[in-house]
């Protein structure tokens, strides 16, 4: 099987030059470089990750219960949620915290709402459940690869991604989740087999997964299946995280965004200790408004937001990546 190289391996060879640094790739995967500035300072980058937030503040961002724990005391509004533990692992760290007690919770919150995997990103296992029965699935499914799960209130509003660099917004857009629309003749998968093709054509590498059990029961939830025929103009949405790796769109607002909430991505991403910071927020409302009049939450915040397909949307999305990862190359040597 090949393998071709990564967005971000691609992108600092081709802008290096600009500035007069050498990049290293290791050949055989290409998924680790070093950077080599005029001086002789070295800096290294893995898949999508760089030398530049510190080690512990990036752990941190990683790790939804920790983040939200600090974003929480200092005054951010997170979405109410908690973390628990596989059965295997609630009993040999001697916690209650185990997927009995997760359900009980659930109950206490209220159907329907969010789990997730406390370390995952790009949207793997994130599920709105509705209920026990599938609540324990997807807890299940979860536990399969990760020890730590979060449960979560389901909040409504509008999806945004936030990217900071060194106390400056470099780039803002609304995500918006995995849907087809009906042209009245042709039923929802087969929509969705075109969608695969125009990602592809796009040069995007989003890869639909078709026996995606979480869009079955999106489906069924509103009444519909995948040899559903939507009608014409109507649009049917089959996941509900808004990620782009999952097959979502994105519309750039990156100059529309209200001050205010540039301000707060900007202090945000100072207060959890990194320099450069994807800050996802749900918005009740738009992201152009003042705050106030908008409620919100922080989603989660990512100390290595990839930026492939956010790329793929056009020439000026292109421009504005490379631009930014010129930045970082620039303050990594700082």
């Amino acid at each position: 099987m090949a393998y071709s190289k990564p967005l971000l391996s691609q992108l600092i060879q081709k802008i290096a030059p600009r500035i007069g640094v050498r990049i290293v790739i290791e050949p055989q995967w290409n998924i680790v470089g070093q950077i080599i500035y005029k001086n002789g300072q070295k800096r290294y980058f893995k898949y999508s990750s760089l030398d530049l937030n510190t080690q512990a503040a990036s752990e941190i961002a990683k790790d939804k219960g920790y983040s939200d724990f600090f974003m929480k005391r200092m005054g951010y509004p997170v979405i109410p949620g908690k973390v628990f533990f596989s059965d295997k692992w609630a009993q040999a760290i001697g916690s209650k915290d185990n997927l009995n007690s997760a359900y009980n919770y659930a109950r206490k919150l209220g159907f329907p709402l969010i789990v997730k995997p406390n370390s995952g990103s790009q949207g793997v296992s994130v599920t709105l459940v509705y209920n026990k029965h599938e609540f324990y699935d997807a807890m299940c499914l979860i536990f399969e690869e990760d020890k730590v799960a979060v449960v979560q209130k389901y909040v409504r509003g509008r999806d945004y991604r936030i990217v900071v660099l060194d106390n400056r917004v470099i780039s803002a857009y609304e995500r918006i989740a995995l849907n087809v629309i009906g042209d009245g003749k042709s039923t929802i998968l087969t929509l969705l087999k075109k969608k695969q093709k125009m990602f592809q054509l796009a040069g995007r590498d989003t890869m639909i997964r078709f026996d995606d059990v979480r869009m079955s029961q999106k489906l069924s939830h509103q009444g519909l299946s995948f040899s559903s025929v939507p009608k014409k103009g109507v649009q049917v949405f089959l996941l509900d995280n808004a990620n782009l790796s999952t097959g979502g769109n994105s519309i750039d607002v990156t100059k529309k965004v209200h001050p205010k909430f540039r301000d707060l991505a900007v202090r945000l991403t100072r207060d959890m200790g990194l320099r450069l910071c994807g800050v996802d927020l749900m918005i009740e409302g738009n992201i152009t408004e003042v705050p106030k009049k908008s409620k919100y939450w922080i989603i989660e915040i990512n100390s290595a937001p990839g930026l492939d397909h956010y790329i793929k949307i056009g020439k000026e999305q292109e421009k504005i990546v490379e631009n930014l990862y010129l930045e970082v190359l620039k303050s990594m040597e700082r």
